[in-house]
């Protein structure tokens, strides 16, 4: 199927406002894990296209957020078109459920990603319910086995080498309980403005520094 008979945009919007910062900042933040990276694809949001049945039918919008590694994530994508890719298939899915949409995320889409896409990692995680988080890894011979969560309550993303976990605090003036990368040492994979922020305090301390040594050495460093 040509990918001019395919439709990429469907109108509909996300659940909430909170559901569309917790999506964006997976993306942003995940962007900022894989700086020195450019062979994956992270998306939100988006269609993805899987079977020529699937797309006539349209009954399967895709994931809110998904990355696919070891692709070429220097090309522009409107939607993941799996016969255009290479049959690859999202290697980390993470649905945005609300109350309305839980049923399906944990039953018809999980059944969707475990014996159709194969996909290594599936979580959801309800934005206005902090203890909603759960995963899930592949086993090849037994399908998805729940992933057992650390004392923080996080749960490893093998496939991004990263802890998914709850985070308290502000993003775009909306507070609340976001879902947020950590690394591998338990520090919180910051959104581009937080690393810009620590740049900066960082750049400050050090100009701090430089000017109580040329105090001690008498000299004025203004």
């Amino acid at each position: 199927m040509p990918p001019t008979d395919l439709i990429f945009d469907d109108g509909e919007p996300l659940e909430s406002d909170r559901h569309r910062i917790a999506m964006n900042a997976l993306i942003r933040s995940l962007r900022v894990a894989l700086a020195d990276r450019d062979d994956y694809f992270v998306g939100g949001n988006m269609f993805v296209y899987f079977s020529s049945e699937q797309a006539r039918n349209r009954d399967f919008r895709g994931p809110d957020f998904f990355v696919v590694l070891n692709v070429d994530g220097s090309r522009e994508r409107l939607g993941w078109v799996v016969w255009e890719e290479q049959g690859r298939y999202p290697d980390v899915i993470i649905e945005l459920m609300s109350p309305s949409t839980k049923q399906v995320d944990t039953g018809k889409k999980k059944s969707i990603y475990c014996q159709t896409f194969r996909t290594p990692n599936y979580f959801v995680y309800q934005p206005f319910d902090p203890n909603s988080l759960q995963g899930w890894y592949l086993d090849i011979d037994n399908g998805y086995q729940e992933l057992t969560p650390n004392e923080q309550g996080w749960l490893w993303c093998q496939p991004l080498g990263l802890w998914l976990g709850q985070w308290s605090g502000t993003i775009e003036e909306t507070s609340a309980v976001w879902l947020r990368f950590y690394d591998r040492d338990g520090n919180l994979v910051p959104l581009p403005e937080e690393a810009a922020e620590q740049r900066a305090e960082v750049a400050e301390q050090r100009a701090e520094k430089l000017a109580e040594r040329l105090r001690q050495a008498g000299i004025d460093p203004d």
